[in-house]
């Protein structure tokens, strides 16, 4: 499968690059938990929630997709129905695959993501995949307009459940086509959010006595940013260590690069720190008499006006997300440790990012993941949806 489905890591959405051409992204999660199967469901465009269900259907969109209901009396009935259609499903198909797995009883996670997503050159690409304990399960190949299953087990569930293939030929159908205008119509609701343009504050800083230099952007959006090293005006390629683009709690994203370097080359050779982003008329440029070096015996405030201090604020909040997301993953182990499950790999969406073909990576499924787990768990979004999206949620 081209994109592992990962247990609820929380990794955010990113380009493997910048293009000329914007990309517009349309997204659905559903997710599934035993005992009991608990059901959510989750859609976003570009990143963004805007609709979000529970299992009691439980419904909270953005305030701008409101306008849908406005425009459309039977909107949310529609819609309403569509999900309590897919959390019947998924009560037979989760059923189906423990028995499958003979796995009559304990904690069971399945989940689909699927969606579209269009270039502004008219490119557009589509996904289904199902994934089971944070393994891949099934997904659908949209030039065959057939199910592929990632094992012996899946190929038995593909033959019980679409024997036919009218299933894998309903929503080869949708995500070429009923997807797009879908993913038009969200985007044309929620544009003055969704095109906003901010641009990125950057810093350069080491560690004292570290090899490792660092280049960080934050507080940018939309997400697409690239950040690269020149060596002597030519780009450096080795010794790149690209973070994953995450979110900040505005709305906003940050990331950052890093550079291994030794003092001597670093003195010997100019090097420069390149940040391309949207919102910018030209190039950020950082050079080396931008390094700040932080000093790990003080505990200054770093902030952003220079000189020795902590690291950025946007960083500190980045890692405070990731740790609770760790803490999430390791509670979800644990449980299925205690309740004599076989311990399930995490697998890692940073080896499926070196391998996709299209501009889209993960931060548009594992933090969708990771949303819909917190939702579950039940935590709010702080105001910033209160329930929903068009038909194919």
């Amino acid at each position: 499968m081209g994109h592992t489905i990962t247990l609820m890591m929380l990794i955010t959405v990113e380009f493997l690059g910048v293009s000329s051409a914007d990309t517009h992204t349309l997204q659905y999660l559903y997710t599934a938990v035993t005992p009991g199967v608990n059901f959510t469901a989750v859609g976003l465009v570009d990143g963004e929630q805007f609709v979000f269900y529970d299992i009691n259907m439980t419904r909270r969109i953005s305030e701008w997709m409101k306008k849908a209901e406005d425009d459309d009396p039977l909107y949310r009935q529609r819609e309403m129905e569509h999900v309590k259609n897919q959390q019947d499903s998924f009560q037979y198909i989760v059923a189906r695959v423990m028995k499958i797995f003979n796995q009559p009883k304990g904690i069971h996670i399945f989940q689909r993501i699927y969606g579209c997503e269009r270039d502004d050159d008219g490119t557009t690409r589509g996904y289904d995949e199902y994934g089971y304990d944070g393994e891949d399960f099934i997904s659908l190949d949209l030039k065959t307009g057939t199910w592929t299953a990632a094992n012996d087990k899946a190929e038995i569930f593909i033959n019980e459940w679409d024997p036919t293939g009218e299933k894998a030929k309903h929503w080869k159908d949708f995500l070429e086509k009923d997807c797009i205008d879908q993913l038009q119509k969200v985007l044309n609701y929620g544009k003055e959010t969704l095109e906003r343009k901010v641009p990125p504050t950057a810093s350069v800083f080491q560690k004292h006595s570290s090899p490792e230099v660092v280049c960080h952007a934050t507080g940018f959006f939309p997400k697409t940013v690239m950040i690269t090293w020149q060596k002597d005006g030519e780009d450096v390629h080795e010794d790149v260590d690209l973070n994953d683009t995450l979110p900040n709690q505005d709305g906003s994203f940050q990331k950052r690069s890093i550079l291994t370097v030794s003092a001597e080359d670093l003195q010997k050779h100019t090097y420069t720190c390149v940040i391309q982003h949207s919102s910018l008329e030209k190039e950020i440029v950082l050079r080396e008499e931008d390094i700040r070096i932080l000093n790990p015996d003080r505990r200054t405030g770093g902030g952003s006006g220079g000189g020795s201090g902590g690291a950025p604020i946007g960083i500190i909040v980045g890692v405070v997300a990731a740790l609770v997301v760790v803490v999430f993953v390791g509670i979800v182990v644990w449980k299925k440790k205690n309740s004599g499950e076989e311990k399930k790999t995490l697998s890692s969406r940073e080896k499926v990012k070196l391998q996709t073909q299209s501009r889209r990576s993960l931060h548009t499924r594992s933090s969708l993941r990771q949303l819909a787990t917190s939702e579950m768990m039940g935590s709010s979004t702080d105001g910033s949806a209160s329930g929903e999206a068009e038909s194919e949620v």
